[in-house]
């Protein structure tokens, strides 16, 4: 199993997920996290159901939690869901990028769209009728902090703290401020593709390091970090 368990308990199962592995996949004969995690619980007498509550890009490694009961995939799934000035799942990502922002530190906030056709998000305007007629779900609020922790002469080190969970968030917005995610191929920049191709980059440079919630049934708060 590819999947690594960092906790688990009769509520939820905590996950450290490798790059390149889908949490969820359509695709006849292709592993993904779900299905292996449902293969590991039949394997320990348990009924072999998991509830995904939040997802990662399958090129980008980091922590999941994933729920074993209805009640607990409804508890979590309503705190992914919480704005701002309530969120109670706090999301911590590390990011090398291509360049380096204008400062140190900033908040990043953008109207984002998604065409489910192509599979890509677009960054939009309230009144960009093309695009967003274009696309499948309304266009919504993306937000995010950053905070640079070391730079070289081509790329930067990233702390990024997620407000908002918009599909291909990071990756589009950081790109949309010219600072372009190394890995990839969807939102990055012709440099910053060269770049990733000379350095033997293929997977998204972004890692969930950080991933904090109310436990659903002690209402206990559970840290998980990795090094």
């Amino acid at each position: 199993m590819r999947t690594k368990i960092l906790y688990e308990d009769k509520d939820i199962i905590v996950c450290h997920k490798p790059a390149g592995l889908p949490v969820q996949t359509r695709k006849p004969g292709m592993p993904d996290m779900e299905s292996e995690l449902k293969n590991y619980l039949h394997d320990n007498n348990e009924k072999p159901l998991v509830y995904v509550v939040h997802r990662l890009d399958q090129p980008v490694e980091g922590i999941l939690v994933f729920a074993k009961t209805k009640d607990a995939a409804a508890s979590l799934t309503k705190q992914v869901g919480l704005n701002e000035d309530n969120e109670k799942m706090q999301k911590i990502y590390e990011a090398r990028v291509y360049g380096k922002p204008d400062s140190g530190s900033g908040f990043l906030t953008d109207i984002m769209a998604m065409d489910t056709g192509s599979n890509q998000s677009f960054i939009v305007s309230e009144d960009d009728d093309v695009k967003v007629n274009a696309t499948k779900y309304k266009p919504k609020e993306a937000r995010l902090e950053y905070t640079v922790i070391s730079s070289d002469d081509e790329t930067s080190l990233l702390r990024i703290h997620l407000f908002t969970g918009r599909h291909h968030q990071i990756r589009l917005q950081m790109a949309n401020a010219g600072c372009p995610l190394l890995g990839d191929q969807k939102y990055g920049s012709e440099d910053s593709v060269r770049y990733s191709r000379e350095h033997g980059i293929k997977n998204v440079a972004l890692k969930a390091v950080s991933l904090e919630f109310i436990h659903p049934k002690s209402q206990e708060t559970m840290s998980f970090s990795l090094n």
